[in-house]
């Protein structure tokens, strides 16, 4: 975490657009035009996927991935023109939100305009273009190592879009990526706009060793906070994913984000997300259930940090658009936006940002968070495995008002009999 970083970034709600895939005509006015619904929701950062030329040689799919970008200076004319980027841009202020664009900063397309200006700039192998990472057979990573000028160029792309009213960037495989070189970034940019907002997509542990073992360089979590202000939840998602996959219980996913608490630094701040362009949609991964939809979307507005949604989550769309073909998200699903409001407006306060977060584990598959800063708490129960019977909570025995229903609670013993809906109590 960047020691300059304010803990009121926590109140963060980033909305995540795929361009090609959020319409049938997949380009910036549409987003324009669908700006004073995503504001509704409370969206504070609107962030778009790679908006850059995408390569034509090795592409994958009949459109290519937009992480095989051939032209960082440049937008993909299949979204619009600069001056519809620019119009975005202008209007997206307007509304008081802000815009953040993914920067893919560990390779290019192989048939990039570095490629064939600046070949010296590129990792090889055997004398060959060559990536590090098998899968992604579509790029060609860049080298650091080799020459200085790769620094300039990659930090003056990033000042271009500073200055012409980006407010943010989520840097992609922030993890392999020098130390040394995301410094001067960070000061560089900060220097166009000190409210720059930096998001890490840092990666797996697991991933982050593979790599060490192939003799590459990779970033722990405790260097990538040395200079963003956020991170993925990608150190507890495997805890995550194994809950659903019956690798570990719940509680085990819970002592996870409490070990949060206790190795990063005192201002940090995760983002948190169910979903993304990288993982399938979370309804899927619980069959389409409305009730374990809605507690688990709670549980990610109240965990400590910011907070995503991929574009189309507010519908319970359970299919992930194809990153590397026309794939149009499926907005007809359940709409949960008016849930999503209510949370977003529960926990965007100094009480979540700056209060004493614990996590308050049971023997059952509930989550229970409490936050208490002055004379103000929050105490915020997910029944993640929709569970019956009563439940341990730390509230004094009687009768309160669940802020997301307006029902009434009873605490008796110190215990409430669980129901299929999250409860939000606000002391």
């Amino acid at each position: 975490m960047s020691f300059e970083t304010k803990k009121d970034l926590r109140s963060l709600f980033i909305y995540q657009i795929y361009v090609r895939n959020y319409s049938e005509q997949g380009n910036f006015k549409t987003i324009t035009n669908d700006l004073d619904r995503i504001k509704s929701l409370g969206v504070d950062v609107v962030y778009l996927l790679p908006i850059h030329p995408i390569g034509q040689k090795n592409r994958k799919g009949k459109l290519g991935s937009p992480y095989s970008i051939s032209d960082y200076r440049k937008v993909n004319n299949e979204l619009g023109t600069l001056k519809d980027f620019e119009e975005l841009i202008n209007e997206i202020h307007k509304k008081g939100m802000k815009l953040m664009i993914d920067v893919v900063y560990n390779h290019t397309s192989f048939d990039s305009v570095l490629v064939k200006e600046h070949p010296n700039y590129f990792y090889k192998k055997d004398g060959k273009l060559a990536n590090r990472v098998g899968d992604w057979w579509d790029v060609t990573d860049l080298d650091y190592t080799q020459d200085k000028e790769l620094w300039e160029e990659l930090i003056a792309s990033l000042e271009y879009w500073s200055k012409l009213g980006v407010d943010g960037y989520r840097f992609d495989v922030a993890s392999m990526l020098p130390l040394a070189f995301l410094k001067e970034m960070r000061n560089r940019v900060l220097a166009i706009n000190p409210d720059t907002i930096l998001l890490s997509e840092s990666v797996h542990g697991g991933f982050c060793k593979h790599l060490r073992d192939q003799g590459f360089d990779c970033l722990s979590e405790s260097e990538i906070y040395q200079v963003f202000d956020m991170a993925y939840d990608y150190d507890t998602h495997p805890f995550f994913e194994g809950y659903f996959k019956g690798r570990n219980d719940f509680q085990r996913y819970l002592q996870e984000l409490i070990r949060q608490e206790e190795i990063y630094p005192e201002n940090y701040i995760k983002m948190r997300n169910l979903e993304n362009h990288d993982f399938g949609r979370f309804a899927k991964l619980v069959d389409n259930n409305l009730d374990k939809i809605k507690n688990w979307t709670a549980l990610n507005f109240v965990s400590k940090g910011s907070t995503m949604i991929y574009a189309g989550q507010e519908r319970c769309d359970d299919h992930l658009p194809d990153l590397f073909n026309k794939d149009v998200v499926r907005w007809d699903g359940k709409d949960i936006s008016d849930l999503i409001r209510e949370l977003n407006d529960l926990t965007n306060s100094k009480l979540t940002s700056h209060g004493i977060y614990n996590i308050h584990i049971t023997s059952k598959d509930v989550f229970i968070a409490t936050y208490e800063r002055n004379n103000e708490k929050l105490v915020a129960i997910c029944n993640i495995g929709l569970e019956t019977g009563k439940v341990e909570v730390p509230l004094n025995d009687g009768t309160y008002t669940d802020s997301l229903n307006n029902e009434k609670v009873v605490v008796v013993d110190s215990t409430i009999t669980l129901k299929s809906q999250p409860l939000i109590i606000k002391l």
